[in-house]
């Protein structure tokens, strides 16, 4: 009955257009009449708490570094550079969109903010060379869903929080996922545009290329900066979302001189509004996620995985399975809080590594935003590139399938995440 209250609860107010935070306040309200334990002052409080977290101040300060990295002309630079490189090869701004998708995901952390420079920058030039626009749009679509993968991801950071688990490692330990996301990528679009008959880029001259590589140094130093300080110990994740902000805006400001003092207040404005709804989310997920402890619904999903507990691929396929589906209607962020509450609990069961599940949970909630109806990265290629969502559907699904099969291959073998991440942090 305890279940039924819950998902009765959360998912009538989300039917009747209620905010997915307001919702998740209203389901714990619900649980809390259903288990004769209501009390507002306790609400209050646990709403209060659930947003009073240092590591949650991640969260804002990496919203601001994508917005300086974009407004100061670092991802820019980054795509520049990467058309030095390979635009001269067949196909080649595909594979500019990939190494662009992967290096911006080292900096921002946003899949949102990542598709939108690179839509907004690589589009038009596709377009004009004759590429087959829903493709390449899928492309840049699948491209962006990198960011929540590499860090400084802002999913681990709120995963992180909700779970109780390290955010350091959780970052280390999505290097390598991330970079077989972005190999995924690269071999897709090998197979399916090897045939396409576009204009290719001149050969970029040495001259050319190591101009390209000196003026965007600056930009590619703060992937190095952040995972390097990381794993030395010299600041934590936090820290390094303040350290990647003020880098974006000193190299944008005085270095590259694009970053104008009137861009900052808008760049401002805008993390700050992203960052006040995922904040408010977090309060009033981390309220249900109480709640959902205290109702042991845990437990009674758990029962109904019991035949499978021993055997930790079939429970890891069984969750996944369950975040794919509920990924096709709840965006990123709302699946993560909810879902991690009721998760975690069988992973320890089920002795699954927390950072190995973390990884994955994350990997399978970023697919999600390229799956319709709600797909948050695919409305955002069709706006920026005014693109029609049936096309821009068509065009990604073949880069959809190499991201879940990279997902079903890291099920199978999760020693690709376990192994380079215990590496990666020293045990």
């Amino acid at each position: 009955m305890t279940v039924l209250v819950f998902l009765g609860s959360l998912i009538g107010a989300m039917a009747l257009g209620v905010p997915i935070a307001i919702a998740l306040l209203v389901c714990g309200v619900a649980l809390m009449l259903q288990l004769d334990t209501f009390d507002s002052q306790i609400l209050a409080q646990n709403l209060v708490g659930g947003a009073d977290s240092f590591p949650l101040m991640a969260v804002p300060f990496f919203m601001l570094a994508g917005e300086l990295m974009n407004a100061g002309g670092l991802s820019r630079r980054i795509i520049a550079l990467a058309v030095t490189m390979v635009g001269h090869v067949k196909g080649g701004l595909g594979y500019v969109a990939v190494i662009a998708a992967l290096v911006m995901a080292s900096i921002s952390g946003s899949a949102v903010a990542d598709t939108a420079a690179l839509a907004a920058i690589l589009i038009p030039m596709m377009r004009q060379a004759g590429y087959n626009m829903p493709r390449a749009a899928g492309l840049i679509s699948a491209g962006g869903i990198i960011a929540p993968v590499i860090p400084p991801s802002i999913g681990f950071v709120v995963f992180g929080v909700a779970a109780g688990v390290s955010i350091t490692r959780l970052f280390l330990a999505g290097i390598v996922p991330g970079i077989l996301m972005a190999l995924a990528l690269v071999i897709t679009w090998y197979v399916v545009a090897r045939d396409e008959p576009v204009a290719r880029a001149s050969r970029a001259r040495p001259r050319e290329i190591a101009r390209s590589a000196l003026d965007g140094i600056w930009a590619l130093g703060l992937p190095f900066l952040i995972i390097g300080g990381m794993k030395a110990g010299a600041f934590t994740p936090t820290e390094a979302a303040v350290v990647a902000a003020v880098y974006a805006g000193l190299v944008g400001r005085f270095v590259y001189g694009e970053l104008k003092l009137e861009d900052i207040r808008p760049a401002l404005l805008a993390s700050l509004k992203t960052s006040a709804a995922v904040m408010f989310l977090v309060a009033a997920a981390l309220v249900s996620a109480w709640l959902i402890t205290i109702a042991d619904i845990p437990a009674q999903v758990a029962s109904l995985l019991g035949p499978l507990i021993e055997h930790k691929t079939l429970v890891m396929l069984a969750m996944m399975l369950l975040v794919v589906v509920v990924g096709t209607a709840l965006d990123f962020i709302p699946t993560v809080l909810i879902l991690t509450p009721v998760l975690m609990p069988i992973v320890k069961q089920a002795g699954i590594d927390p950072v190995y599940f973390g990884v994955m949970f994350i990997i399978n909630n970023a697919i999600g935003l390229l799956t319709p109806p709600v797909g948050t990265v695919l409305n955002v290629v069709c706006a920026v590139g005014n693109i029609s969502m049936d096309r821009v559907i068509r065009g990604v699904m073949p880069f959809l399938l190499s991201q879940l099969a990279v997902l079903a291959l890291l099920i199978l073998v999760p020693e690709i995440v376990t192994i380079p991440a215990k590496w990666f942090y020293g045990r």
